[in-house]
């Protein structure tokens, strides 16, 4: 098992570092950052594929005006260690960050992620591993890709997953230097040149890259389609119109299949719109989360009404 990477090296500098701890829980030992103060309701925010805590390096900050947010490095990436499990599915996933969540004594409030980790959150959700008062999605990955990509892409990233030459290839890709900024271009975000510097240590790693692909390798959003009209908690979709990696189609589309959800759209930001423009994103899950103050409780009856409507067939981009 490849090691995580080292705080200590290749984490200098790293954003919030003195925010950094190790939590073990569930067999895995977790990089957990804590910004905010100890009495405010608890924030759960969650990275998506590829990414770490540094993503949220200037939104975090903003969000810790009003709330304790909590940022793990999921499973296998960045400072995370892999998992004994290794094949890192959405429910896998969500089991390990209920042992960290567990660990740490926390019962979110509230949840935010990007990508992702927005679906990793409404797995949890649904399987009543958290209850949070509102779930904000941020570009959010939530569907499989249309016709046959849905079948191919998962299968190619199997096959890079299972070679071990695939992750050394990337990370070697990465150091040449130009190869992670057209990554992150393609986004359809500009990020700055330390946000840049950031992916480019991280994609260095094979174990990273590692981690990433397992995601890719062993991601099903068929089943969480199928379940979000059971979601029974307010979701918040933002949503970047220049989003290359999702499509904000994603977004409307799960719009359409939950009760209580909202589309906002940020005009000219990217998948990467977090980065791009921290105090308006900021602004935007503020706006949304102030808007509940007590808990969300489920409705058996309506979740049964929900969940027997027609769904509609998935033609969208995910991860």
């Amino acid at each position: 098992m490849r090691a995580p990477l080292d705080l200590d090296r290749e984490g200098r500098n790293w954003p919030h570092r003195d925010k950094s701890r190790f939590v073990e829980a569930g067999g895995t030992r977790f990089h957990v950052q804590t910004l905010g103060p100890e009495d405010a309701p608890p924030l759960l925010l969650l990275h998506g594929t590829g990414a770490s805590t540094h993503s949220f390096r200037d939104l975090a900050p903003c969000l810790a005006e009003r709330y304790r947010v909590i940022m793990p490095d999921l499973p296998g990436h960045g400072f995370t260690a892999t998992p004994p499990w290794r094949r890192v599915s959405i429910t896998g996933m969500s089991g390990a960050l209920l042992s960290l969540l567990d660990a740490l004594q926390v019962s979110p409030a509230y949840a935010a992620g990007h990508s992702a980790g927005a679906a990793i959150l409404l797995r949890m959700a649904l399987d009543g591993q958290i209850a949070p008062r509102r779930i904000v999605s941020l570009n959010g990955a939530l569907l499989p890709f249309p016709g046959i990509a849905a079948h191919l892409f998962p299968r190619l990233a199997k096959l890079l997953f299972l070679n071990p030459v695939a992750p050394h290839f990337f990370a070697w890709r990465a150091r040449s230097g130009g190869a992670v900024a057209q990554l992150m271009e393609s986004t359809g975000s500009k990020i700055d040149a330390a946000g840049i510097a950031y992916y480019k240590r991280l994609l260095a790693s094979p174990t990273h890259v590692d981690g990433a692909l397992s995601m890719m390798a062993n991601w099903d959003l068929d089943s969480l389609g199928r379940d979000l009209p059971r979601l029974a908690m307010p979701l918040t979709l933002i949503v970047g119109t220049r989003d290359r990696a999702i499509p904000p189609e994603v977004s409307e589309r799960v719009a359409r299949m939950v009760h209580n959800a909202e589309v906002v759209s940020l005009a000219g930001l990217g998948h990467l719109a977090h980065e791009e423009a921290p105090d308006e994103v900021a602004g935007t899950i503020l706006a949304a989360l102030e808007r509940d103050t007590e808990p969300a409780q489920p409705s058996h009856d309506l979740a049964v009404s929900v969940a027997n409507e027609a769904l509609p067939e998935n033609a969208a981009f995910g991860r």
